[in-house]
């Protein structure tokens, strides 16, 4: 079986490449393709996973491009983690919007916007290659803002691409843990948007043990969200919120603290990163994960007095383990359910068909089916389609190079609380990527 990766030379490829090594089942992937436009970052994790493999039989064959379509012909799955605009841009995003004084960061607010209009016409692209040259091939999108890009990507495709994200598993183990169940055998009752999300319910042999956890304040005080977020406002929703939600609940004092920082995020792992790929080798590389995970949301602890993340946070385990678990239920038919970003049909009654969610689906051959979930909460109900609203006029502005749907983007989105700032936004943007300047004209 056949993987392409699109952004193939991205940090967090190796991690996917670890578990496939790990995947010893007939019907594994035995074939890796990396395509990215940078040849040097290319080569570069080819070094390291050339290192990961050293020892391992019958290790994943693993080949470079910078040819889009060469990667694509003959793939069964094409795993899509692209970066339209690199670390540069992501640091420039955040810097325009703390200019202006709101959330820079790269999938929420502006920044998020900033990035959605870069990265959808060039993922709606590389959905038509794909239907042109790998139509039973089935995609699975780890490109940012995750549940944005799947949903305009399914515009092509339709159900053959699913979206990823490794916060809701991250969030069930962490909860499970506080609880002393098996994160294993536990089901999350989790519904929302990629990055907005609620986990409402936790079962255990058929009992939801949520309540037990929201009445337990050691427990809580044990729990990375509990630190977070605070236990009398986890109680107050009755629900245990995906981590990206402090940016919504704790926004002005995310925001001074991202203005005090002397880097933003974007400009720190840019900067570490470049000492990676200027002397590649899987022990630097496994240096640079550990820092980049030990400091990772380091402005809304701080923010929050949250802490520093305890070293079970720290652990691997994450998008490139559901990755896996994707492709083994779709390719040898193992009926699996995971949390995923997936068009809604008939989830949320509060969205159309065709909106992407992120919820528990049942996952085989034919790929991906969204389980029944209960109605959102009004709060939770008013920010889903908010958002939602919000990612429509960025599809509608990426398609069209409409400027007036640009700026609906940011001053509709529940973190721009001015049209004044939506317009200096996009003005800022439009200044920094050239690629967003026909924004200016229409």
């Amino acid at each position: 079986m056949r993987l392409t990766v699109l952004g193939g030379g991205g940090f967090r490829v190796p991690l996917v490449y670890g578990a496939l090594l790990g995947d010893r089942e007939e019907g594994r992937v035995t074939r890796v393709t990396l395509h990215d436009l940078d040849g040097s970052r290319l080569r570069a994790v080819a070094t390291v996973l050339a290192e990961q493999a050293a020892g391992v039989p019958d290790a994943p064959a693993v080949e470079v491009t910078t040819d889009l379509d060469e990667a694509l012909r003959g793939a069964d799955f094409v795993f899509s983690a692209i970066r339209v605009g690199g670390l540069e841009g992501r640091a420039a995003d955040e810097r325009v919007a703390l200019t202006e004084g709101v959330l820079g960061q790269e999938t929420v607010g502006a920044g998020g916007i900033a990035f959605g209009l870069r990265t959808v016409p060039v993922a709606t692209d590389i959905a038509r290659r794909i239907a042109a040259l790998a139509p039973d091939a089935w995609v699975i999108n780890f490109t940012n803002p995750a549940g944005l890009v799947t949903e305009a990507m399914s515009r092509v495709l339709g159900d053959r691409v699913i979206g990823i994200c490794d916060s809701p598993v991250g969030l069930g183990r962490r909860v499970a843990r506080a609880l002393g169940a098996d994160p294993g055998r536990v089901w999350m009752d989790y519904v929302g948007l990629n990055h907005l999300g609620w986990l409402r319910g936790l079962r255990v042999a058929g009992r939801d043990e949520l309540p037990r956890l929201l009445g337990d304040s050691e427990a809580l005080g044990s729990l990375e969200e509990g630190r977070l977020f605070g236990a009398d406002w986890l109680r107050s929703l009755g629900a245990i919120p995906n981590e990206y939600l402090h940016y919504y609940y704790f926004n002005r004092e995310t925001v001074r603290a991202y203005r005090r920082a002397e880097r933003t995020r974007g400009a720190f792992v840019r900067d570490q990163q470049a000492g990676f790929y200027a002397e590649p080798s899987l022990r630097r590389w496994e240096s640079a994960l550990a820092e980049r995970e030990a400091t990772y949301m380091a402005g809304n602890r701080e923010a929050s007095g949250a802490g520093e993340r305890v070293d079970e946070d720290l652990e691997s385990g994450g998008y490139e383990q559901v990755a896996l678990a994707l492709m083994r239920a779709v390719a040898r038919d193992e009926r699996a359910t995971l949390i995923l970003n997936v068009r809604n049909r008939t989830t949320l009654s509060v969205l159309d068909a065709d909106a992407v969610v992120e919820v528990p689906c049942l996952v085989d051959a034919g790929g991906a089916h969204p389980y029944a979930v209960d109605p959102l909460p009004g709060h939770a109900t008013g920010l889903v389609t908010a958002v939602k609203a919000v990612e429509r006029e960025v599809m509608k502005a990426a398609e069209s190079g409409s400027r007036s749907a640009a700026v609906r983007a940011f001053a509709l989105h529940p973190l721009v609380d001015s049209v004044t700032v939506a317009r200096r936004l996009l003005d800022g943007y439009t200044a920094v990527h050239p690629g967003l300047a026909h924004l200016n004209r229409k």
